[in-house]
């Protein structure tokens, strides 16, 4: 079923490696080692462990927070992540492979000169062909490490349309829309313009014939003057208006044809898990969340005060609140403005870093309403890190597993609910706290997950299989056969 959505976001064998210490006492802190996921159109997929999984180091690298240490992250289908080292590391084997098959083809080809199979001429031949065979093996596989660098720097990417539409912009079609819109609307506010024009002097003409002594009569005629002044000054305002937004529109065009890739990136944002660190406190509420429209380029004022109240309108707090510092509100207002904040450039894709964790339990239903509001009226998509697993079933739609930068289990939220596989997922489901005071009182201590007593990977090391559809767990051969088992019960 999820294979016939829409994909958002693939993630493939994604890295973050911390250098830990330098020189002989250089250590690696592999905080997220070759995680791989798909998010779909309008689902929440939630990442799920304990503090220090990676949980959300995994969101920061994939929203570019960090720069990754390998793996390729996939946007609306656009390669936002790109793997350099890997991209190197293969065109260098792609290299030694060709140079070989080259050696070994010239090789023969002596060989049959030498016994005179061949004649000087044809040996001359069959040599280019075989130098043009590999030149263009060379020049493939150096494409493909080339691409990988220039998508490592993804959002400075320049391409070959990006520079046409800033030399020659007239030769896209958006660019003729504008100015056929523009131009049939500069025709009817003249003419509009026009005949206000020609009833403001008829007007006149009629006032300055007209006798003062009926003061009623002529202050009438005088107000109806008046108003049509007032028109004819609308209509010639209309008219230079609209020169000025024809110049806008096209300015936004170009813009968004040059900063096409930034403008993708707009589409991801996050929710922070802090909501008083989040947000500074030196600005007010109307600069934090317009901050974002103003890094994308919006300039007109007006736009930017409509965006910033309708975003607050939809978090649930008021326009007045704009003006307001962010010390004057509670932490769960706070969090509706750091999600304010992220709506506000219209995304398509939202990571939410347990944009609960830090609020009282009232308050925290308030904000995963919020979320799931957003999603149904929105058609956002969202990725939600959290360790509460009790908020997690009730929002998920499919639910991924972390442990020390890994996943140990991935797949629909209700078969993992269900029937918990690998041995952390269990710990982690025993742990979740029942509203039963005699139970909790008589289950004792939850047992900790101890990956050593657990498992024996000296033969074999373990890799993600699937277990039954759309479920999947960290195994070796020897445990997948006892998962099988334990799924066909």
């Amino acid at each position: 079923m999820s294979e016939k959505r829409e994909e958002i976001l693939r993630v493939e064998n994604l890295k973050q490696h911390f250098k830990l210490g330098s020189g002989r006492n250089k250590m690696y802190n592999k905080a997220v080692d070759g995680v791989s996921f798909t998010i779909y159109k309008g689902e929440v997929f939630s990442l799920v462990g304990e503090s220090g999984c990676g949980k959300t180091t995994t969101g920061r690298t994939i929203i570019k927070l960090y720069n990754s240490s390998g793996g390729e992250a996939f946007f609306h289908g656009t390669r936002i992540v790109s793997d350099v080292k890997a991209a190197k590391k293969t065109h260098k084997e792609n290299m030694a492979v060709a140079k070989a098959a080259r050696d070994e083809e010239k090789e023969k080809l002596k060989l049959s000169l030498e016994k005179q199979v061949i004649n000087k001429e044809l040996y001359m031949e069959k040599l280019a062909e075989v130098d043009e065979q590999f030149n263009t093996a060379k020049n493939a596989s150096l494409e493909v490490y080339r691409l990988a660098k220039k998508d490592k720097k993804f959002e400075k990417n320049v391409s070959e349309h990006a520079t046409d539409a800033k030399k020659n912009l007239e030769k896209f079609p958006e660019y003729n829309e504008i100015n056929e819109k523009y131009d049939a609307l500069n025709v009817s506010l003249t003419d509009e313009y026009e005949v206000f024009k020609k009833d403001v002097d008829r007007s006149q003409q009629a006032l300055s014939s007209m006798s003062k002594t009926d003061k009623d009569a002529y202050q009438a005629a005088k107000e109806k003057h008046q108003l049509l002044v007032e028109k004819a000054n609308n209509a010639s305002k209309e008219l230079k208006l609209n020169k000025i937004r024809r110049k806008q529109d096209l300015s936004n065009l170009q813009y968004g044809i040059v900063h096409e890739n930034k403008l993708l990136m707009r589409k991801m944002q996050m929710i922070f898990q802090d909501p008083i660190a989040s947000l500074n406190p030196r600005m007010t509420v109307k600069e934090i969340i317009a901050e974002g429209l103003r890094i994308n380029g919006f300039k007109n004022e007006k736009v930017i005060d409509d965006k910033v109240k309708e975003a607050l309108k939809t978090v649930g707090l008021v326009p007045e609140h704009a003006s307001r510092y962010p010390h004057e509100f509670s932490g769960g207002q706070r969090q509706r403005i750091g999600i304010a904040r992220a709506l506000v450039v219209e995304p398509s894709f939202i990571i939410a870093d347990e944009p609960i964790s830090a609020l009282d339990v009232s308050i925290r239903a308030q904000v995963i309403n919020l979320l799931n509001d957003l999603r149904e009226e929105k058609g956002i998509t969202i990725m939600f890190i959290a360790h509460d697993l009790s908020v997690v079933k009730y929002f998920s739609d499919r639910l991924a597993v972390m442990y020390f930068g890994k996943i140990v289990e991935i797949g629909n939220k209700d078969k993992i609910f269900d029937n918990p596989m690998h041995p952390y997922t269990l710990s982690l489901m025993r742990s979740i706290p029942q509203p039963d005071p005699l139970f909790e009182q008589q289950r004792g201590k939850t047992e900790r997950y101890n990956p050593q007593a657990e498992h024996d990977y000296s033969k074999e090391g373990p890799e993600l299989r699937e277990i039954e559809p759309d479920h999947f767990v960290l195994c070796n051969t020897e445990e997948y056969k006892k998962y099988k088992k334990q799924a066909g019960k």
